[in-house]
């Protein structure tokens, strides 16, 4: 590492960007700064880990270029970004500008799936999230419409004529009037008012009906269904009709989900969704994920926020109006956006860097840990709430994938029902004296949530059944964030470093929460709720429902960081429960 003490001595307390450079030259991290003096230093003044100790370790020398203001750094920090490709910045992979539906102006009407919306002589509607539902919106189009299909004006009608679809101005001269009628429907329609010309084809299809000709009349059934599926607004209660963009973020195990509900017109037309591994302070990190998923799209008319300390520091680097609602329709949406990244982050760790051989990645757990291949592996948690119904639970993996029907609850019996460490003695000596007396099959390998006591726990329960099998616990850091596991020993062993088995474990930890938790609701999930919720001064039953209905598990919720919390909640009420809830992991 350098010798920080006196580059720091002569930073400015000023706005810019810093470049952090290795021993060959090479710019291996770019930053910005509202105070490059007091940010630069954080890294070299303060205990890191992960990625950020790793870029730390690497750095020979650093730069700087002060600039006017922090969004003007904001800028700047983008564009060197894009220019060196930094290996420790995060790249945001968009694809690129996003697809819009375009209708030619004037005369002679038609689509095309156009990138950019700077052609005067066409009007633009989107974008859509992807090319697919671009498409997909413009064949409906073509359907309902006649439109010109051609791209090349042939010489003679096609068949799109004949079966109405086409004006045929190929053959025919159509006048002004029809042309601005039928663009105006077009635009009134992609606008979302489609009830004149559902109707329209109601009365098709009943027509075609009467007249025994059936097949036709289904045709126009699945066109009315692609109408109402396709363009039918979902927001109705959203009257101006404003182009928005719904930001929401979730955070979980060192990665971060942010998650962009696109609605245009009143229409929620799709969803982006980007899950990165966390990387500096979050809010930094979010605001530089937004810029670079902004940097080359046409800003909508609002943004929409999910948290309002995040929404101030959007507003500060974009050139848009931005707001944070706390109740109604937006804030609905914003709402409906935090459930999908979260449900992004779930997706991502059950999923993502798991399409490794699973074998291959127990056999590299086995060289880990140092026991032969696990090929069979149990899983034990346990569940209450301040000693409410607790239970213990068991789930199976074998060849890495669960067995469900191997799966196994455990009602408490022990007196002490707060007592963890008494519970997980309780549930694995009953699981493996039982196994032992009936000449059950043993597992390769024995996990428990929990650190080094819940380990100690499990162990002395295996010595008084007599059995001795590989046990290890999966231990947490301080933000309640799995790190790796740790032996009886009381050796950590790492495994951030290995992303896929990392993903792995943590798949299979997600997997003997959610069955003990829904083991746990299924006994008293009223009363849980009630005696957790209830003292909380503004913490009524439409947020109470709105929590239970986000999170699914009390330990989900645990892991909710403030920052989280206060994108569903007031400030204080979020504080007030996030303060409950590390209390009571606590104790």
């Amino acid at each position: 590492m350098i010798d920080y003490k006196p580059l720091l001595t002569n930073l400015p307390k000023l706005p810019g960007v810093y470049l952090m450079k290795n021993d060959h030259g090479q710019i291996i991290y770019v930053g910005k700064a509202k105070d490059l003096s007091k940010r630069v230093a954080q890294y070299f003044t303060r205990p890191q880990s992960g990625k950020v100790q790793a870029m730390v370790n690497a750095i020979a020398t650093f730069d700087t270029i002060i600039t006017k203001s922090e969004k003007e750094a904001l800028i700047l920090e983008m564009n060197l970004i894009h220019e060196h490709y930094p290996r420790y910045n995060i790249m945001l992979k968009d694809g690129g500008h996003y697809p819009y539906i375009a209708l030619r102006k004037g005369n002679d009407p038609h689509l095309k799936i156009a990138r950019r919306n700077t052609d005067k002589g066409y009007l633009y509607f989107g974008p859509y999230p992807n090319s697919r539902s671009a498409y997909r919106t413009m064949d409906l189009l073509n359907k309902v419409f006649p439109l010109r299909k051609c791209n090349i004006m042939p010489h003679t009608a096609c068949l799109y004529y004949h079966l109405g679809q086409c004006l045929a101005p190929c053959i025919n001269n159509i006048d002004e009037t029809t042309y601005n009628k039928l663009s105006g429907d077009i635009q009134s329609f992609l606008s979302g008012k489609i009830d004149s010309v559902v109707k329209q084809y109601q009365t098709k299809m009943k027509d075609a009906s009467d007249a025994l000709n059936y097949e036709l009349a289904l045709e126009y059934k699945h066109i009315i269904d692609d109408i109402k599926a396709t363009l039918s607004p979902q927001n109705m209660e959203i009257k101006d009709q404003t182009d928005r963009d719904i930001l929401a973020f979730s955070e979980r195990e060192g990665y971060v989900a942010l998650a962009v509900l696109i609605v245009r017109k009143g229409m929620t037309l799709g969803k982006k969704l980007f899950v990165l591994e966390r990387f500096d302070a979050l809010n930094e990190q979010l605001v530089d994920i937004i810029g670079q998923y902004y940097r080359e799209k046409t800003l909508p008319s609002e943004i929409v926020v999910s948290n309002p300390k995040l929404a101030h520091l959007v507003a500060d680097s974009l050139e848009v109006k931005t707001s944070s609602p706390t109740r109604g329709p937006l804030f609905d949406l914003a709402t409906m956006a935090l459930k999908n990244a979260m449900q992004g982050l779930d997706d991502h760790f059950m999923t993502a860097r798991l399409d490794d051989d699973k074998l291959q990645l127990l056999e590299t757990l086995g060289a880990k840990l140092n026991i032969k291949l696990p090929v069979r592996i149990e899983l034990f948690d346990n569940s209450h709430l301040q000693g409410s119904s607790p239970v213990g639970a068991m789930v199976v993996f074998i060849n890495g994938e669960p067995v469900k029907k191997m799966y196994r609850k455990f009602h408490i019996e022990q007196n002490e029902k707060r007592n963890d460490l008494a519970s997980m003695k309780e549930v694995i000596y009953r699981r493996y004296s039982r196994l032992v007396n009936e000449a059950g099959e043993l597992p390769d390998l024995i996990l428990v949530d929990g650190g080094l006591e819940q380990v100690k726990a499990a162990s002395e329960s295996l010595t008084k059944v007599g059995i001795d099998i590989p046990l290890f616990g999966l231990f947490k850091n301080d933000k309640h964030q799995t790190r790796g596991v740790v032996a009886r020993e009381g050796t950590p062993i790492d495994l951030v470093s290995e992303p896929s088995l990392f993903f792995l474990l943590v798949r299979m930890q997600d997997e003997v929460h959610r069955y003990a938790i829904s083991f746990h609701r299924a006994l008293e999930r009223k009363k849980a709720t009630k005696s957790l919720f209830d003292d909380i001064p503004g913490f009524g039953p439409k947020r109470r429902q709105l929590i239970e209905q986000t999170y699914r598990s009390l330990d989900e919720l645990r892991q909710a960081s403030l920052q989280e919390l206060e994108q569903m909640l007031p400030s204080q009420v979020a504080l007030a429960l996030y303060r409950k809830l590390q209390n009571t992991n606590t104790n």
